[in-house]
């Protein structure tokens, strides 16, 4: 496969598995973009921890394995949205909500909003969090003006992933013993 095809040349763009093309300027074009964006983003935070662990219950989670599986499933999103017949399966939500419970119970509750930046890879996982909820609007938005097929699992995914990458900003920030700032308003 070439890295170039000129095709593209004139502001339009063909879809992973489909043959209609589609302008570079679309909604599904948006938020295929979008995903890309955070899936290589989380490439970034991957690379950062790579022999990084937390614990929760008894077991070791290792940063990079996960985001790794992660990234594979925003593959998966990304090709529903190209039109593919792909989607997330419902176990991958529980993996997720999973994890998020588990690490829940070794943090301090919430009970405010935390300020970005405790540590490095906190903040690194708190701007993945706000660029998956980019996508996920970006999504939202293409099913509802362009009519594409987007399953209730894939939606579920997207919302569970932001949560996912908040509980990761803050185990890895706990984990440094760094302190969660909590805004002040003044």
């Amino acid at each position: 496969m070439m890295l170039y095809t000129r095709k593209g040349d004139d502001g339009t763009t063909k879809t992973f598995g489909c043959d209609q093309r589609i302008s570079k300027s679309s909604i599904v074009a948006e938020a295929l973009g979008a995903l890309d964006e955070v899936n290589s983003f989380l490439g970034i935070a991957r690379a950062r921890t790579q022999s990084l662990n937390f614990k929760i219950t008894d077991e070791e989670v290792n940063f990079s394995e996960l985001i790794l599986e992660v990234q594979k499933n925003l593959f998966i999103v990304q090709a529903e949205i190209a039109g593919s017949e792909m989607s997330i399966a419902e176990e991958k939500i529980k993996d997720i909500e999973k994890i998020i419970d588990e690490i829940e119970k070794v943090l301090p509750p919430i009970k405010t909003f935390f300020i970005s930046g405790a540590t490095e890879l906190g903040a690194t996982f708190d701007f993945a969090r706000t660029l998956i909820r980019r996508a996920e609007r970006r999504v939202v938005g293409a099913k509802e003006e362009s009519k594409i097929k987007v399953s209730a699992e894939t939606l579920q995914y997207l919302n569970r992933l932001s949560s996912l990458l908040y509980a990761l900003a803050r185990i890895s920030s706990h984990m440094n013993g760094a302190e969660e700032i909590k805004p002040d308003y003044k």
